[in-house]
């Protein structure tokens, strides 16, 4: 089977990129659509339990260089996106959500309210980490959405799990707003020369292998 709409396209022309031109910055208005796709993702019962540190400022990316297996994309791109998700759930964060909801449509929903109750007395009640978890499972659906709007704008974007989360949320103070680091995603552009990776052809499993029709 062939695919040859535009989207998948680009998704054949992004790769996790090894080597960014320091010299190249993305463009305000890409990273804003970046950043909206992520925040346009779905979450579980809605209720958004992650955000996004934007980091352009060159001296912290280069605090954080170190903590982060000294990848060079890091420095080398124009902006690190931090994904961090909710320490845990609480009260205060659920009834924030659904009360957006309210405000945001206009009336209030039994059924809605009824699902908010449930969540009160089950999230809350659960051990923290579980919860963090559970949060941090959400952030990934944002950061796939996140690569896939980079790709789209042409922008590479390498999502990194090798870094020390503790140490980012200490340089970023993350722990004290109530989250931590989940996925690292710096934003620049390809620089061939360098890049080990640039040239390979992409390997994935063929559909029939990967794909299971029921």
């Amino acid at each position: 089977m062939t695919q040859s709409n535009a989207l998948i396209e680009q998704l054949n022309w992004r790769y996790a990129t090894k080597k960014m031109d320091p010299t190249k910055v993305v463009a305000a208005e890409k990273v804003e659509r970046i950043i909206e796709a992520a925040r346009l993702a779905p979450t579980s019962s809605g209720l958004q339990p992650y955000e996004i540190v934007v980091v352009t400022d060159k001296a912290v990316r280069e605090r954080i260089q170190p903590v982060a297996w000294n990848q060079a994309q890091v420095t080398e791109g124009s902006h690190v996106l931090v994904f961090a998700a909710w320490d845990n759930y609480t009260a205060d964060r659920i009834n924030h959500m659904f009360d957006l909801t309210n405000q945001v449509r206009g009336f209030e929903n039994e059924g809605w309210e009824n699902y908010r109750q449930m969540l009160l007395s089950t999230y809350p009640q659960r051990d923290a980490e579980a919860n963090y978890q559970h949060a941090a499972r959400q952030a990934y659906i944002g950061v796939g959405a996140a690569l896939i709007a980079a790709a789209f704008e042409n922008v590479d974007a390498t999502p990194m799990e090798g870094f020390s989360s503790e140490a980012v949320d200490e340089i970023l103070g993350l722990r004290a707003r109530g989250l931590r680091s989940v996925v690292l995603i710096p934003l620049g552009y390809r620089q061939e020369e360098g890049d080990w990776l640039v040239k390979l052809q992409k390997v994935r499993r063929p559909r029939a292998q990967f794909v299971t029709e029921v």
